[in-house]
């Protein structure tokens, strides 16, 4: 409201005329306050104007021009309802007033002329701003609620209510303009709440009349409105903050106050008028809040829904898996369609977005002032979608929509964005979407027109299959290709696209960082075919993911001996879950790890998914072990990250590994270990090597493995220790004589 010109100007026409007339004691603390003592000085004036009478007190004022007030009350009253704001003379006349009585009250009704036609002018009225309309449709609305006119309140509500109590009564009307998409009754709510306030009753005197009990029905009221919970737009929970703060109850605005300046804001507890009250708060905020992550707020589901109106004021917003409906969704698309412009990051993943929800999102993301860079998006219209982004695609530089059922003809209509010129999108993740070897046919031919700005591109869990490759390959043969990361899990792959794939890449090598073929079956001819890519001197590939890829040993051994030749380029191997491997896999695999140039961060050689049986793989035995500490002490210093998940390591195994970890040099910070068939023994070798070396590992994870709580309790201690990095252990102990689970996961902040 302070930005809105004539509230200013009502604001400086109360204050001056209390600063001069009266003796200064509280002044207006609250729209209703305001409006209240701008009807006396609008009163007073038309008195002094036309009637030169003497100075009287509020009440006499009022008095003297009660009827004809109550009939504008009345005209603003039955036309706000209708979403009017202009009015003709037959509407004055059936409010019983004639052009004269409007015209006198100049402040608060003014004559105005519009043109209908060419031939002749028709007179036209309107109420100098539609919050002076509001506020005395709330007055004729109170004033009929004293004087218990049923006809009006019942008319108004659209059911019978026989005397109801003040809190009924506002309460009734709350839950009408709840229910209204628009919020065309919220100012209207506002006025009417604070009108029961015993400071305006006696401004406004005889106008409103009294109510019997007041202080008892305002706490009544005051504590049912902390209590609506139904459903509605985030927008009309703010007003319900608003009445409260008509009726003069701040206690939510300084216990929200209190939250802001907290540090641990994740452990209060909020109610959803607290929501309300934050989201008004922080929307209404000089300072631009950097991320907004519904999930991370102490509420219940509908308290979080509250706060999405704090999105018109932050940078970043995470609203994913929240149920927002479309009512939500617009609220988010009033922040994209601002002109102030600050979203640039957006999700609204795994919330069920219908076509309405879509529509509004649309709108907001193809206007020009739209900045928004990265978009998660699920279940939605994608033609909408496509349409929104051609009309404004220079902005937005990561675009998520996985897991929508998108299919062949959802991704044509991406392409038409894709393929257009000023689009300079970077990241596309099409990840479980339906798609078949038909849509990269159309996702290539538009990524060939536009090929230099795409850097991630992800369609795990689709069907595409070889074809779907052959066709995504003309993309990656473009010598303008920029594309650093593929991801193709699960898509029904074979040996026949790893060729397709190692001919692509080789013929544009300088690019591709991170390649996923995770789960599909490319067995040792496919692995070879890749390995004849890695060991080209131009590659310059950072990780490789071949987890659950159904390769022996001498796929690894081929895989091992093109990185021996060419080790220096990568950090992240994933080999896990592949069972065939076994021993002689991984000692194939320690001639390179043990090589001067090898720089690998990462190695996973676990398996902890659900593809694989029985619990113990045994993938990696001590045989194994006492290769991989071998090769690990002639090249220490690299290595961060060792995944051995569902491995028969046994205790021997373990103490054959735990020499990597005294090595002064080792650079270790993470070791999963997880059901590998240890006990404590391995404990007490883990505590001895942790001593020896404490300054590297920071993650254990010794989950379901057979170990005594004395013997994890001493690794426990090393959190507490200032002299270890060791920041997180895990582990989750099978009882030998229970069905139950004991759990361990403690990390040195909870300590």
């Amino acid at each position: 409201m302070c930005e809105v010109p004539v509230f200013c100007w009502i604001t400086a026409v109360v204050l001056e005329h209390i600063l001069k007339t009266e003796q200064i004691g509280e002044l207006p603390t609250t729209l209703t306050d305001m409006y209240s003592h701008f009807l006396i000085v609008q009163t007073k004036r038309k008195k002094n104007k036309y009637q030169q009478e003497h100075e009287k007190g509020p009440q006499e004022l009022i008095e003297g021009d009660k009827e004809v007030l109550l009939k504008l009350g009345k005209l603003a009253f039955d036309n706000l309802e209708k979403g009017n704001i202009m009015f003709y003379q037959e509407d004055l006349e059936q409010c019983g007033l004639d052009v004269t009585e409007a015209s006198v009250y100049s402040g608060v009704c003014t004559e105005i002329f519009r043109r209908e036609c060419e031939i002749f002018q028709k007179p036209v009225y309107s109420f100098v701003h539609l919050s002076v309309q509001e506020f005395l449709a709330a007055v004729y609305m109170f004033h009929c609620y004293v004087k218990r006119n049923k006809e009006v309140i019942e008319g108004f509500m659209k059911y019978d209510m026989n005397s109801p109590a003040l809190d009924e009564f506002l309460s009734r009307v709350m839950e009408k303009s709840l229910q209204s998409r628009t919020g065309h009754l919220d100012l209207f709510v506002r006025f009417l709440h604070g009108l029961s306030m015993d400071s305006n009753q006696k401004i406004l005197g005889s106008l409103l009349g009294r109510t019997s009990k007041n202080q008892k029905n305002v706490q009544a009221v005051i504590q049912r409105m902390k209590k609506i919970s139904v459903k509605m737009s985030p927008d009309r929970g703010i007003n319900i903050f608003h009445c409260l703060m008509e009726m003069k109850d701040r206690l939510v605005h300084q216990e929200i106050q209190e939250f802001l300046k907290s540090e641990n804001q994740s452990e209060k507890k909020l109610s959803d008028i607290h929501c309300s009250a934050l989201a008004y708060m922080l929307q209404m905020s000089e300072e631009v809040l950097d991320e907004l992550d519904l999930n991370r707020y102490n509420a219940t589901p509908d308290g979080r829904r509250r706060l999405i109106p704090a999105v018109r004021n932050c940078r970043k917003a995470w609203l994913s898996g929240c149920g927002l409906s479309e009512t939500h969704v617009e609220v988010v698309a009033s922040a994209l369609k601002s002109n102030l412009g600050h979203l640039t990051e957006l999700d609204l993943s795994k919330n069920k977005v219908k076509d309405m929800g879509m529509e509004a999102l649309s709108a907001g993301l193809e206007r020009s002032n739209c900045k928004l860079e990265t978009l998660s998006l699920s279940e939605l219209t994608c033609a909408a979608l496509s349409s929104a982004l051609k009309s404004n695609p220079s902005h937005l530089t990561e675009l998520d929509l996985s897991k929508n059922m998108l299919q062949d003809v959802g991704v044509e209509h991406l392409s038409w964005f894709l393929q257009n010129p000023d689009c300079r999108l970077k990241t596309l993740r099409l990840m479980e979407c339906g798609l078949s070897g038909l849509t990269c046919a159309a996702l290539s031919s538009a990524l060939k027109s536009n090929p230099s700005h795409l850097t991630e591109l992800d369609l795990s869990k689709n069907m595409l299959q070889d074809v779907g490759v052959e066709h995504l390959s003309g993309f990656l043969h473009n010598p303008d290709s920029r594309l650093k990361t593929l991801r193709l899990v699960e898509c029904e792959l074979s040996e026949i696209s790893c060729a397709v794939l190692a001919s692509a890449l080789r013929s544009n090598p300088f690019h591709l960082k991170d390649l996923d073929l995770g789960c599909n079956n490319l067995q040792d001819s496919g692995v070879e075919q890749l390995a004849c890519f890695v060991q080209s001197p131009d590659c310059t590939l950072n990780a490789l993911r071949l987890d659950i890829c159904s390769f022996s040993e001498s796929g690894c051994a081929a895989l091992a001996s093109a990185l021996t030749i060419s080790p220096s380029h990568l950090l992240e191997l994933d080999l896990s879950c592949n069972k065939n491997l076994k021993d002689a896999g991984l000692q194939r695999l320690c001639t390179y790890l043990q090589h001067c140039g090898c720089r690998l961060k990462k190695l996973r050689s676990g398996c902890f998914c659900t593809y694989c049986s029985p619990p113990l793989l045994s993938l990696v035995h001590q045989m194994s072990c006492a290769a991989l500490d071998s090769a690990l002490k002639s090249n220490p210093s690299y290595l961060e990250e060792l995944d051995l998940t569902m491995n028969s390591l046994k205790d021997a195994g373990l103490e054959q590994l735990v020499g990597i970890l005294k090595n002064p040099h080792c650079g270790l910070k993470t070791l999963n270990v997880e059901s590998c068939g240890l006990t404590e023994i391995s404990c007490t070798a883990l505590l001895s090597a942790l001593k020896s070396n404490p300054s590297h590992l920071a993650f254990l994870d010794l989950s379901r493995n057979d170990l005594k709580a004395s013997q994890v309790k001493k690794l426990e201690d090393l959190l507490k220790s200032p002299h270890y990095k060791l920041e997180t252990l895990r582990s989750v102990q099978a009882l030998t004589h229970s069905d139950n689970f004991s759990m361990l996961n403690l990390s040195r902040s909870n300590s």
